[in-house]
């Protein structure tokens, strides 16, 4: 299936994606990051969001359900953790599928930056919405969870073709950059990281990514290479500790 993806900048640091399933013309957007950045991206495209995908509640993730449901009457999909919040329509979890249009997304469970993450991945199209989980040589920082509940998710993620496209929520990856460098001296991190330099220095993304990338450099993903301790997750615990310590 076809599955065009609009990406657009919004907040300090935030991406928000319109998806439209080529076959039907219905779209969706992933997370609503700021409504009124959503609403004139929708317009700027000429597309009227159908769906709502919510990976998880915090504000800058569906603070702009309302706006977005008021304008448009969009159907809002999430997670439990959602309801507590902001408006939603259909609560779903682990395994479930739902669908825009012709294309189908399977739910993944990826608990840990807060405890319902969920991520959206469309297999037939090749493409997985990751929220605030997996970012470019990063993850996300765990709020809510633990380190075995991020491990887990991050391995879920792992687990997908290594052509699957990332979709990630925020342009993290220079400072993501600077701390995978100081734990990780390999010539394939050394390279990626003259690229993404390349890329911020002409005003370009670095979302999207792929599963292969990121298992070939980054660092929370080679924990266990990168670390002494024999258990994955105190692997990558340590290096989570690191990040979150880190100062340069």
């Amino acid at each position: 299936m076809s599955l065009t993806v609009h990406q657009f900048a919004c907040l300090s640091d935030n991406y928000g994606f319109l998806i439209r399933d080529d076959a039907t013309g219905q779209v969706g957007c992933i997370d609503t990051p700021d409504g009124d950045a959503v609403l004139a991206a929708a317009d700027a495209v000429g597309w009227r969001i159908d769906v709502i995908f919510n990976t998880h509640w915090h504000p800058d993730h569906a603070g702009g359900n309302e706006a977005v449901k008021a304008r448009f009457g969009s159907h809002i999909v999430g997670p439990e953790e959602v309801r507590e919040h902001y408006p939603i329509d259909q609560v779903v979890g682990h395994g479930d599928v739902v669908k825009l249009g012709e294309t189908s997304f399977t739910v993944i469970d990826t608990g840990g930056h807060t405890l319902g993450h969920v991520c959206f991945h469309s297999a037939e199209a090749g493409k997985v919405f990751v929220g605030d989980t997996l970012f470019p040589l990063g993850c996300g920082r765990i709020f809510e969870g633990t380190p075995q509940q991020m491990w887990d998710s991050l391995s879920r993620l792992a687990a997908l073709p290594g052509e699957t496209v990332v979709y990630s929520a925020h342009e993290y990856t220079l400072g993501n950059a600077r701390f995978a460098e100081s734990v990780d001296s390999s010539a394939a991190l050394a390279e990626r990281i003259v690229q993404i330099e390349a890329a911020r220095a002409r005003g370009e993304p670095t979302v999207p990514t792929t599963i292969a990338d990121e298992l070939r450099t980054n660092p929370f993903l080679r924990a266990p290479q990168l670390s002494d301790k024999a258990d994955p997750v105190a692997a990558f615990a340590e290096i989570r500790a690191a990040k979150d310590n880190f100062k340069g």
